[in-house]
């Protein structure tokens, strides 16, 4: 009985949906992830521990809703538990940012059929009522833009001190979209936005640092900037390269701003390896894209830092 049943459900396109989040819920568990039991205690998630609430209506989300919506919160790195449609976006004064995917939440309710209605009117009988779900995709408000001040909440900001003043003035200055929020370190470039977790993620503040420059440096590649390959996918040597160009620039960068962290980024190190075994030529070539890079991201330092951080840093670049 519980495999016709199970069956009929799937067969009808009101169910489909119920399969769909049942899926990805049973995909969850089998990862060894409750998706209601969340991280909240982790430095990395910025969003406050609270139920995720539709900015426009006031109305906070209920029942499947909320798992999908914390999961969304958690996998992006949103800064808030606040949500809308494309439509009240719009109606709020704001739009819905240009590229972003929307999450799909339900709504559940029952309705009566005119048959089932015209059948309790002739028995005398209560009429049943079926159940349904409807699809909606809303965005969180860290998705959009122009909207009202106190609907558009950000991230709170780091305690003072753990960003340096030069670097938040040089990533506010070069005009690359930067979000901070997560658990990863991360450039879309279809989307052409960095994001990295905040500083008290990291066991020691100031290598946050080099990781944002680093995916920062990645940002200069992009084709309304330096215009580099981005083609590779991840584990060719192509994505190697990449990596390779973004970790030099960071480390150009911090040594222009006097940063030094304590941590290197290791993770690309044997794919680096083989590029170079491969290619004589590679890491020239990588350190002549990074030096573009170190100095399209310097070149918007403010004017209040000093000349002669960027004129040592790249005249020993040039010896080098």
């Amino acid at each position: 009985m519980t495999g016709e049943h199970r069956t009929a459900r799937k067969s009808g396109p009101r169910t489909t949906l119920y399969d769909d989040i049942t899926d990805k819920i049973i995909a969850e568990l089998e990862e060894g992830r409750l998706p209601w039991v969340q991280p909240w205690g982790t430095a990395a998630v910025q969003a406050p521990l609270a139920m995720p609430r539709n900015v426009s209506t006031g109305r906070q989300y209920s029942g499947i809703n909320v798992l999908i919506l914390w999961g969304a919160v958690i996998q992006q790195g949103y800064p808030t538990q606040h949500w809308l449609t494309f439509r009240q976006a719009l109606s709020l004064g704001g739009n819905v940012r240009k590229g972003e995917r929307g999450t799909t939440v339900v709504y559940a309710d029952r309705f009566t059929p005119e048959d089932e209605k015209r059948r309790a009117r002739e028995t005398g009988e209560d009429a049943n009522r079926i159940p349904f779900l409807k699809r909606f995709t809303v965005f969180n408000a860290a998705q959009c833009e122009g909207l009202p001040e106190d609907i558009a909440i950000e991230a709170p900001p780091p305690p003072p001190g753990l960003i340096e003043p030069r670097v938040e003035a040089l990533i506010a200055a070069t005009g690359i979209d930067f979000r901070i929020g997560g658990n990863r370190a991360f450039y879309v470039p279809a989307l052409d936005y960095v994001q990295v977790p905040p500083p008290q993620a990291y066991f020691e503040p100031i290598n946050w640092h080099r990781t944002a420059l680093h995916e920062m440096g990645h940002a200069t590649g992009h084709s309304s900037r330096l215009a580099r390959d981005f083609s590779g996918s991840f584990g060719t040597r192509k994505y190697a390269f990449e990596e390779l160009i973004a970790e030099i620039s960071s480390a150009f960068c911090c040594a222009s701003l006097g940063i030094i962290p304590t941590v290197r980024h290791a993770d690309y190190i044997g794919a680096w390896q083989e590029v170079m075994r491969e290619d004589s030529r590679a890491i020239v070539r990588a350190a002549s894209q990074a030096s573009k890079a170190a100095d399209w991201l310097l070149a918007h330092l403010p004017d209040d830092s000093t000349d002669v951080e960027r004129q040592t840093s790249t005249e020993g670049r040039a010896a080098a």
